[in-house]
């Protein structure tokens, strides 16, 4: 850009701003508030209102006359820049050729003017070695990790069983002003802010990594592979000429760049059925690779990847009615289709009559999905589809439970497992059956395994991420440990007005605590600022499902070399306790004889001040006991005369 060319901007500047509308632009002073986006593409005229549209729409540009577009004064073709009055982006993907720069007109004018005598090659700073970020998977003990939120503290602690209590690793105050979450493997801790998310590493010293800029954001969802954060934020009309705003943007975690920004009114981001909007708003496609991406729309699903972050085909998938999608899985109202991405190629679909809304629910490797249909606004149907999606063409098994009146209460898969459960009937009398997706005699076929019948008020089933074992828990608070191996009740406990339960990672402990107001029947609601309780996630395991399997059968044989650290453990635990109760022993007799001392001291003075100065041994000496008795009025009553003859009818 030549000098004449900034001055003739300038100029042009000035007018235009002008007659841009007070409401939706705001002028400072200077030139700081106007940035210069180069790399636009190169078109000839018949193309260039197209172009400006396309670039107000990406920098949010409404109004007239507030852009301005140079094009050369002989061939009429766009030089390939722009400036704008409203910074967004720096680095835009605009196609698969075009990448936008955004730099600062002032920047550009100060760094034209610079002469080659006052350049100076940049300080190349000495390489600092990052803290490794998984190092706390190498725990010798094999401990895992836990975050807690209360009131303003932030703490994170090991989770020690040989220890009478947690043991601390990190504590901060004023940490964030909302809540913090965990990437998907918990190697990042992100926290939020009014500014934004900032997102923090390491095993103990959790130092800062990034910071993604999003002003009031609200949510926050990792990609499976952590390569990408998803931010959202919500906004509400300032004028009556405005409407309801949804912002999201993608950033990369490592560097907090956006990659994407997503913007529109609120009725542009609901999901479909009669849900609304739901979070997380994107499904992310091919598992940690974080390749894909969708969203869906009105009769489209929108399938992005992350190589560019655009549409792939630079086309949305056409689906008429579209309720709701997962993965790989699309359903419409009145066609079920399973789409493989990215060639959208379709594996599997069937017609479906009178569905409103649906629910579906994948198990944790991906071998199976189940389907339940919403075909009044009042209730679910007692029946579910099963799809085995692993297996040839992809079977589909209708399981129909045994009383079709039955509302679907909650489901759940066994996270690596081949069996689920179902609460079902009618609230508070509920019934919980399990399933398998095998037989004895053919794996292909869905069975019955038991039912609990009459849980009262069972609400939510929680899995252990290892299989086997699940909690199922009831409004009350009261929870039953369930062994679906042998069939049988393990345990039961209470924890009152508990509001969440957690496996951690190993299938070990579980964790119940209580984050919600609640209103007692007297009438006083008790606040709790007890806010986030959350496991660190750990990376899945390297090794194939037949070796787990065999470890677990195994697991005797293996764990003889750890009973001796274990026993060696208990032992310190135990002699820990026993110094403990010594020290306590020591302070309550510490404070029993300082007691007694102060008793003597005490009782000394009080003999000097008895009558005539004279000492005695005898306290009760110098008092005078006497027993008045008192007579008290408690009521007087009058009463008519009644005649003796009423008196004895």
């Amino acid at each position: 850009m030549s000098m004449g060319e900034i001055e003739e901007f300038q100029n042009k500047h000035k007018v235009d701003l002008d007659s841009c509308n007070e409401d939706s632009f705001v002028v400072e002073s200077g030139f700081g508030n106007v940035i210069v986006v180069d790399n636009l593409p190169v078109v000839a005229a018949d193309k260039y209102d197209k172009l400006v549209r396309v670039t107000k729409k990406i920098f949010g540009i409404t109004e007239e006359n507030c852009l301005w577009m140079p094009v050369d004064p002989e061939t009429k073709i766009s030089l390939g820049y722009s400036e704008l009055a409203i910074q967004r982006n720096n680095k835009k993907r605009l196609d698969s050729s075009h990448i936008l720069a955004v730099n600062s007109f002032d920047d550009i004018d100060r760094f034209m003017k610079l002469s080659a005598d006052e350049w100076a090659s940049p300080e190349i700073k000495p390489y600092t070695p990052w803290e490794n970020l998984q190092q706390w998977l190498t725990d010798v003990k094999a401990r895992d990790q836990f975050v807690v939120r209360a009131g303003n503290d932030t703490e994170i602690f090991w989770n020690d069983p040989m220890q009478s209590g947690p043991d601390p690793v990190y504590h901060r105050t004023s940490w964030s002003d909302s809540f913090v979450q965990w990437s998907s493997y918990g190697t990042y801790l992100a926290t939020l802010n009014t500014q934004g998310v900032d997102v923090w590493g390491g095993a103990g010293t959790f130092g800062h990594l990034s910071s993604c800029a999003h002003a009031q954001v609200e949510l926050i969802d990792f990609s499976p592979g952590e390569k990408y954060l998803v931010t959202y934020s919500s906004h509400e009309p300032s004028s009556p000429r405005e409407t309801h705003r949804v912002v999201l943007n993608i950033f990369d975690v490592k560097t907090g760049k956006v990659m994407r920004v997503f913007e529109g009114s609120a009725d542009e981001f609901a999901t479909g059925g009669i849900s609304g909007f739901s979070w997380p708003f994107f499904r992310w496609v091919g598992g940690k690779d974080d390749k894909y991406f969708a969203r869906i729309g009105k009769n489209v699903i929108s399938v992005y990847e992350t190589k560019n972050f655009t549409l792939i085909d630079k086309k949305s998938l056409r689906v008429e009615n579209v309720l709701d999608f997962s993965g790989h899985l699309l359903i419409p109202s009145l066609l079920s289709s399973l789409v493989q991405i990215p060639g959208k190629e379709e594996l599997r679909k069937k017609n479906l009559f009178g569905v409103i809304d649906c629910k579906m629910y994948w198990q944790g490797n991906g071998e199976y999905l189940a389907v339940n249909y919403t075909k009044t606004r009042k209730s679910t149907c007692a029946s579910f589809e099963l799809f085995r999606i692993k297996e040839r063409d992809i079977p589909i098994e209708v399981l129909e439970l045994e009383n079709k009146n039955d509302k679907i209460i909650a489901f759940a898969w066994e996270p690596k497992g081949h069996r689920f459960a179902i609460i079902h009937g009618d609230s508070p009398r509920v019934d919980v059956s399990f399933y398998s997706m095998r037989t004895a005699t053919n794996t292909g076929r869905v069975s019955k395994l038991t039912t609990l019948q009459g849980n009262n008020a069972a609400s939510a089933l929680h899995w252990s991420p290892c299989g086997r074992f699940v909690v199922v828990s009831r409004l009350n608070g009261q929870l039953e440990f369930y062994d679906v191996d042998e069939l049988q009740t393990m345990a039961t406990a209470e924890h009152f007005m508990a509001t969440n339960i957690e496996w951690d990672p190993t299938g070990r402990y579980v964790a119940t605590f209580v984050t919600s107001v609640h209103e007692m029947e007297n009438g006083f609601n008790i606040w709790i600022t007890f806010i986030i309780f959350s496991w660190r996630p750990r990376l899945p395991s390297f090794l194939p499902a037949g070796k787990e399997e065999e470890i677990s059968k195994n697991l005797d044989k293996f764990s003889k070399k750890y009973e001796s650290q274990d026993q060696d453990a208990a032992a310190q635990l135990h002699e820990k306790g026993r110094q403990n109760r010594e020290m306590l022993q020591e302070e309550w007799d510490s404070w029993i004889k300082n007691w007694k001392q102060l008793h003597e001291e005490e009782k000394l003075e009080m003999q000097q001040l008895l009558i005539n100065g004279e000492a005695s041994d005898d306290e009760a000496a110098a008092y005078e006991a006497e027993l008045v008795e008192v007579e008290e009025l408690l009521d007087v009553k009058e009463e008519a005369d009644v005649p003796w003859e009423f008196d004895q009818e």
